[in-house]
């Protein structure tokens, strides 16, 4: 019977690959699930024996262990070359989209507020 192995939401396509080869690797026997036409579905990584799971799990382990630290490698040494953006250069790359942002959550804030402050309005 086949067992859920991992969930692929919100994974980038780089590490959904890199996962596919080592289950390749190991010929441990798998078949995904698609997120659907509208990303409504959860798009998973099923195998098709019970048995492979354990093994299935520890190279998963071991492979998200490595790639942590292979990230974290390259984000610092991104930071160390000034090339890693913070969100001080992403504002000066993309002002008008900060300000449309931040308008639109000032409104919602307001239209979310203003009906309970004139509850507390309302004349007897």
């Amino acid at each position: 019977m086949a067992v859920k192995l991992t969930s692929l939401r919100d994974m980038p396509d780089d590490e959904v690959d890199e996962i596919r080869a080592i289950l390749t690797k190991y010929h441990i026997s798998y078949y995904e699930t698609p997120a659907g036409n509208w990303g409504i579905s959860a798009p998973t990584i099923w195998l098709h024996e019970n048995d492979d799971l354990d093994i299935a799990k520890k190279r998963l382990e071991d492979y998200q262990q490595e790639r942590g630290e292979r990230m974290h490698t390259e984000y610092e040494a991104l930071r160390e070359q000034g090339k890693q953006l913070t969100f001080i250069d992403q504002i000066r790359e993309h002002p008008l989209r900060v300000i449309a942002l931040l308008a639109f959550a000032i409104a919602v804030a307001y239209f979310s507020v203003v009906p309970f402050i004139e509850i507390g309005h309302v004349e007897r």
